[in-house]
């Protein structure tokens, strides 16, 4: 039998994919905060922050969680749920980011100066052409963590 390590499990949880955009991984969005082995390997507590708080995709990442332990032979999954501090983009991975704009979903495009990283007033550039006259149409998008922007050009 394989060892169990905490590296293991990254491994393992590089293959969860967040449900509402499936082109990232919970490892890219940045919301895996800590993996902790106990009891011998056989229980693996996984601590989590939403991308918002009440974000109703988090349900179903950690089912996918359970499952990928699951299949890995790890048999008691305990998923925290930590919501302080609060999730920025600033935790999100330079090849998340990358992924977003291939998948046309402009990425953040600088570090927060504040602690929350919100509702800066940054341009943003279309993920598209890469032209940086685009309009805010909406703060909040098809859900509450993303905003809308039209490409003027």
């Amino acid at each position: 039998m394989n060892t169990i390590t905490v590296d293991k499990v990254y491994e393992w949880l590089a293959s969860v994919t967040d449900p509402e955009v499936p082109v990232l991984t919970i490892l890219d969005m940045g919301i895996v905060r800590n993996v902790l082995l106990t009891d011998n390997a056989t229980k693996v507590i996984i601590t989590l922050t939403a991308t918002y708080t009440g974000c109703p995709a988090m349900d179903a990442i950690g089912m996918n969680i359970r499952m990928v332990l699951l299949s890995h032979g790890i048999k008691e999954v305990v998923i925290d749920h930590q919501i302080s501090p609060a999730w920025t983009t600033d935790w999100m991975s330079e090849d998340g980011k990358r992924k977003l704009k291939e998948y046309g979903i402009a990425p953040p495009q600088r570090k927060s100066t504040t602690t929350q990283g919100l509702f800066e007033d940054d341009e943003i550039p279309c993920p598209r052409c890469g032209a940086e006259d685009t309009t805010l149409i909406s703060r909040f998008g098809a859900t509450a963590c993303k905003s809308l922007y039209k490409c003027n050009s």
